[in-house]
């Protein structure tokens, strides 16, 4: 009998079509929404592997719902909302994709954002289709500035840097925080200054936030922080909604304590603070850092990757719980 594997939601198709040379595979068509605790539980015990996305939260109970499941396979870089410990306890592996697939898209989604709150791109469009035209020298959208101003970089890993290669084209002055210092001649050919978080926060025109989701980084940027800033800077988001304190960040937008904020993740994805959501001095995308055709495809085939790998009895590459096969049963 050949594996069975179910995908939460549609992704490339020459990866399913890499899966259907090897197995059964069943692809949840509603790529609208993740599905609920009870759809996954049906699936795992329908099912050998789950292919599953950043949204899905496989928690225990899903990861024990069948003695079957052989693999969880998650198009993430990292799984914060599986259990991998129910997994290790059962021998699963879980799989996921390498950071450095991501550096340029999740660039890309920063430098929109914060182009489009600082420039109000967004009010602009609705006032066009609104069939209002203030005019080209009217001071109706007047917004802020970015050639020659500084970025403040939290985190200056793979997209950090990214951020940083991009920010030379604006001519900015780019100060970063991170407890690890990027190399001298890197940071050299960067621009790259170090200073102490709330040094960055002082001197920065934008704050763009791109530390990994860990306990010491969880409400990193609350409401002291965000006093530290600017009345003219603005915060961008494009790294996990939890470093950030939502209900701090909103006041401070509706306070205008700062400028701006341009976001592509939230605190308690995939709901969003209704409060924030009224804010017209902010900017959001639905977490879509990744959503590149290209990205998105050869993302979807690392998976397959892993999944191939595991059914033909072999250590996956992109094994985030490698513990599993070290010693005896």
């Amino acid at each position: 009998m050949r594996p069975r594997v179910f995908v939460t939601q549609p992704v490339a198709p020459s990866a399913i079509e890499r899966l259907r040379k090897v197995a059964e595979v069943t692809v949840n068509p509603d790529a609208s929404r993740a599905l609920s605790k009870d759809e996954l539980l049906a699936a795992v015990r329908e099912h050998d592997v789950l292919f599953c996305l950043l949204l899905d939260r496989v928690d225990r109970d899903v990861v024990m719902a069948d003695e079957r499941l052989r693999m969880i396979a998650t198009m993430t870089i990292t799984p914060p909302d599986i259990d991998t410990a129910a997994a290790t306890e059962r021998r699963i592996p879980v799989t996921v994709i390498p950071a450095s697939l991501l550096y340029d898209a999740t660039a890309d989604i920063t430098w929109a954002l914060l182009l489009a709150v600082a420039r109000r791109v967004v009010e602009g469009d609705k006032l066009v289709r609104q069939g209002i035209f203030p005019g080209a020298q009217s001071s109706y959208l007047l917004g802020g500035g970015v050639t020659g101003k500084v970025l403040g970089l939290v985190g200056v890993g793979g997209i950090g840097r990214a951020v940083a290669r991009r920010a030379r084209g604006f001519a900015m002055r780019v100060l970063y925080h991170d407890p690890r210092p990027v190399p001298e001649d890197e940071a050299r050919e960067l621009g790259l200054t170090r200073v102490p978080l709330d040094e960055l926060l002082a001197q920065s025109d934008f704050v763009s936030i791109h530390a990994s989701l860990t306990p010491e980084t969880r409400h990193l940027i609350g409401a002291r922080e965000i006093g530290l800033m600017k009345r003219s800077a603005y915060l961008i988001n494009a790294a996990r909604g939890p470093i950030v304190i939502e209900e701090a960040l909103v006041n401070a937008l509706a306070e205008r304590r700062i400028a701006g904020a341009g976001l592509d993740v939230f605190e308690n994805e995939p709901n969003v603070s209704p409060q924030l959501l009224e804010m017209p001095n902010a900017v959001f995308t639905p977490h879509v850092g990744s959503a590149v055709a290209e990205l998105r495809e050869a993302m979807a085939n690392v998976v397959v990757d892993n999944i191939l790998a595991v059914l033909a009895g072999k250590r996956p590459p992109n094994c985030w719980n490698p513990e599993i096969y070290s010693g005896a049963r």
